[in-house]
């Protein structure tokens, strides 16, 4: 294979049928079909020929060490479910069942949040195979959040799950000294407990401004960030979670900054702004969109047609900055997409869209990703890795 990064294509199976006629059911209740994935990752071991398990082999397992001496992570594949599925860390070791190797759980802000009022909040969009949603951060708070990450961590560690916490500004806030102590307390929280912590600094969905848009800002959070981390006897991985839009020359400033601070790195991207999809290779318009806003604002796009975006924007970080850790998110699909990316130096993926379109997608990607690394010669991701050695 090369690593041209080909947006391989994956073809419906009769489970995959079974899922676009469920899609249809419940096209009128979007939001319902979004949040019964819990479901179907809590009963997957008993429901019949879904054959939902851990999986617990050697094959896929990964653990992404820093030259900084922040702790390893070690993932049962490089497969990480991502951010905005489970919002309440509620029954982690579910998630294992579905394939994968470790979670995202949150957004979490510093207190509860009800989210966007509006509804519907979620749209599918089935000739694209993406969704797009405007949820708005709804969550149970940081804190009940992280105490419920704290008494499944060891749990999750025994099947295979590398457990992160994302967390994010409260929206609303005014004062700029305010929105640090919020953004400082909230990390601070997640960063006890958490295998790695992401900085989601790029949401579309509250119908205020990213925060990835205004650097001098964004500077401030991280400085704050790296003062704190830098007090503590011990070091976690942190994340920046950004935007797949930003023109190049942007991306360069952030990624300067999240360097000089000590960043271990970023998850590339977000959702992508429905207001610009027509950059995107979609057949849908913006007016085609469901609006998920009393704005009419439809949200951010997530799904297969963010992936050559996202490729652009993860060979420029490699390129440039070789020393960040990168998890790649954005139109994953496919085992082989997987593996085109794991040879461009990306630590992991992170994938959530998918598993609306494909029966038990985790376990599909693992088994692609294993005949990849076969058809290279490699009986297992940690042979890969011995042959390609961090530089």
């Amino acid at each position: 294979m090369s690593n041209d990064c080909i947006n391989h294509e994956y073809y419906m199976r009769p489970s995959d049928r079974i899922l676009a006629l469920i899609r249809r059911i419940f096209h009128n209740n979007p939001e319902f079909r979004h949040d019964s994935f819990k479901h179907v990752a809590r009963f997957a071991p008993v429901i019949p020929l879904m054959g939902g398990r851990p999986d617990l082999s050697n094959t896929l397992q990964r653990v992404v060490t820093f030259a900084d001496g922040s702790n390893p992570l070690h993932f049962g594949c490089p497969i990480i479910l991502a951010a905005g599925a489970n919002k309440t860390a509620l029954r982690i070791c579910d998630y294992a069942n579905v394939g994968f190797g470790g979670i995202s759980v949150g957004t979490a802000t510093r207190h509860v949040r009800e989210g966007n009022t509006h509804r519907p909040r979620i749209g599918f969009v089935e000739k694209d195979r993406a969704i797009h949603n405007s949820m708005g951060l709804n969550n149970d708070g940081v804190e009940a959040v992280c105490r419920r990450v704290e008494t499944q961590l060891e749990a999750a560690h025994k099947t295979h799950l590398c457990v992160g916490v994302s967390v994010a500004e409260t929206p609303g806030l005014t004062d700029e000294n305010e929105k640090l102590k919020d953004v400082v307390e909230t990390f601070a929280i997640a960063y006890k407990v958490g295998d790695y912590v992401e900085i989601n600094v790029s949401c579309p969905n509250t119908g205020e401004n990213r925060v990835d848009l205004d650097t001098s800002f964004l500077e401030k959070i991280f400085t704050e960030i790296t003062n704190y981390r830098n007090s503590q006897s011990y070091r976690k991985a942190v994340y920046a979670k950004l935007s797949p839009d930003m023109l190049e020359c942007h991306l360069k400033t952030i990624m300067d900054m999240l360097v000089q601070k000590g960043v271990n790195g970023v998850i590339m991207g977000n959702t992508y702004p429905t207001a610009k999809v027509n950059e995107l290779p979609v057949c849908v318009t913006f007016d085609e969109l469901t609006p998920l806003r009393g704005d009419g604002n439809r949200g951010g796009m997530s799904g297969r047609p963010l992936y050559e975006n996202m490729v652009k924007n993860v060979k420029f970080i490699r390129e440039n900055y070789p020393q960040m850790s990168v998890m790649a998110c954005g139109g994953i699909d496919h085992g082989f997409k997987i593996y085109d990316l794991i040879k461009l130096g990306v630590d992991a993926v992170q994938c959530y869209s998918v598993v609306a379109f494909r029966w038990m997608a985790a376990h599909a990607m693992r088994k692609e990703l294993e005949e990849a690394l076969m058809g290279d010669g490699y009986k297992t991701l940690a042979d890969y890795d011995a042959a390609h050695p961090k530089l």
